[in-house]
């Protein structure tokens, strides 16, 4: 059983929970919406984003394919700033350009996988967004914090600038 399971189940013993059906059904509703709706959220981003990948190993191996520069945005679903990047900035007009010149990478702090990347990095607050070549050597400042779409424009097309030169990313 997983361990979140256990848990519940052991405070709903020491609060006695178990003895009221009708707290019991709306805790276990409630805790069942959460879970759907964390897996959700995470997962999905709005009509014109970028094609985003969810591993850093799977991003970087693109890329040396690609001869494409990342863009790696280390993010939580509970992250309100991180939501406000993925809704509004990386589908904007101003973005859009930019989507095929890129590698995208969105990479959730909480799965584990994400912990050796993130480190890293140093990623001590999200979004924590990092603009790298393919050998994963920064080309421009790291964006910790959200900002507005036509700032992180400026950035990619910094970025790409000090790319190395490779046909499929400059046109």
């Amino acid at each position: 059983m997983p361990t979140t399971l256990v848990s519940f189940w052991e405070l709903a013993i020491r609060l006695h929970i178990y003895q009221h059906p009708s707290v019991m059904k709306k805790l276990l509703l409630f805790l069942s919406a959460l879970a759907v709706t964390s897996t959700l959220v995470a997962g999905d981003f709005p009509k014109g984003s970028p094609k985003f990948v969810d591993s850093h190993r799977k991003a970087m191996s693109t890329a040396k394919k690609e001869g494409k520069p990342l863009v790696l945005v280390f993010s939580a679903s509970w992250c309100p700033p991180c939501q406000t990047m993925k809704k509004e900035v990386f589908p904007s007009d101003a973005v859009k350009a930019y989507h095929d010149k890129f590698v995208w990478a969105y990479l959730d702090v909480d799965d584990n996988d994400n912990e050796k990347p993130a480190k890293s990095y140093g990623v001590n607050g999200i979004p924590h967004i990092e603009f790298v070549d393919a050998e994963g050597k920064s080309l421009v400042e790291k964006q910790v914090g959200s900002g507005s779409a036509e700032a992180f424009a400026k950035r990619l097309e910094s970025a790409l600038a000090k790319a190395p030169a490779s046909p499929a990313v400059k046109q």
